[in-house]
C-alpha cells in the first residue's frame, strides 16, 4: 500500500521510534525524519526560539515542504512514505496539503506529560539526548500539540504503550488515520 503517513507529537513521545518501526511493516516502508532537513544545513539556520521569527517561519516551512516532497516522490515510486516531526497547530494542515499521494494518514502520538518527562530523563540518562532545556518543557510542547485539529487524523494516548503496541494499534486503526 503506497501512500503518506505523518507522524507528530511532543518530543520525545517515540515518533522516530514508532514512525520507523511502522515503516518497517510495509513491504516497501521508507522512514523520513523531518528533522534531518535542517541539520543537512552546515551553516545559517534560524531555529524556533531564535530573535529573527519570519526568518524561523521560513525556515520552518522550506523543512515542512522538502519533507511533504520527499515522501511524495517515494510514495509516487511505489514506497509507503512515513515521515516523522514536530509540526504541530495550523501547520499540520499546511504540510497535509503539500501531499498529492493517497492515501494520507495523521497519526498524533499524545502520551501524557508524565510520560513524556520520564521518557525524555531516560534518553538523557541512556543517549545523552536532551530535549527540554531553557524553559521549554513537555507541559509547554503538549500545548503546542493541543493546538492541533483534534477532529484530524488518530490520536492516540501512548503512555502506556511499548513502541509495538502503538504501531499494532496504528495499523489496526488506520483507517481511522485517514485524512485525505
Amino acid at each position: 500500500m503506497a501512500g503518506v503517513w505523518l507522524i507528530t507529537g511532543a518530543q520525545a513521545s517515540g515518533k522516530t521510534t514508532i514512525a520507523d518501526a511502522l515503516a518497517r511493516r510495509f513491504e516497501r516502508g521508507v522512514h523520513v525524519q523531518g528533522g534531518q532537513f535542517y541539520r543537512w544545513a552546515v551553516r545559517g539556520w534560524v531555529h524556533v526560539g531564535d530573535e529573527d521569527e519570519a526568518e524561523v517561519r521560513r525556515h520552518l516551512d522550506l523543512r515542512y515542504e522538502l519533507s511533504a516532497a520527499a515522501a511524495d516522490r517515494y510514495a509516487a515510486a511505489g514506497f509507503t512514505a512515513v515521515v516523522q516531526d514536530n509540526i504541530y497547530g495550523p501547520d499540520v494542515e499546511r504540510w497535509l496539503a503539500r501531499i498529492e499521494a493517497t492515501p494520507t494518514h495523521l497519526v498524533v502520538l499524545r502520551p501524557s506529560v508524565e510520560a513524556v518527562t520520564a521518557r525524555d530523563a531516560e534518553r538523557q540518562r541512556t543517549r545523552g539526548k536532551v530535549a527540554y532545556r531553557g524553559g521549554f518543557t513537555p507541559a509547554i510542547n503538549d500545548l503546542h500539540v493541543a493546538g492541533t485539529r483534534r477532529d484530524l487524523g488518530l490520536w492516540l494516548d501512548t503512555s502506556e504503550q511499548s513502541p509495538e503496541e502503538s504501531v499494532d494499534e496504528i495499523l489496526r486503526r488506520a483507517d481511522e488515520a485517514i485524512v485525505v
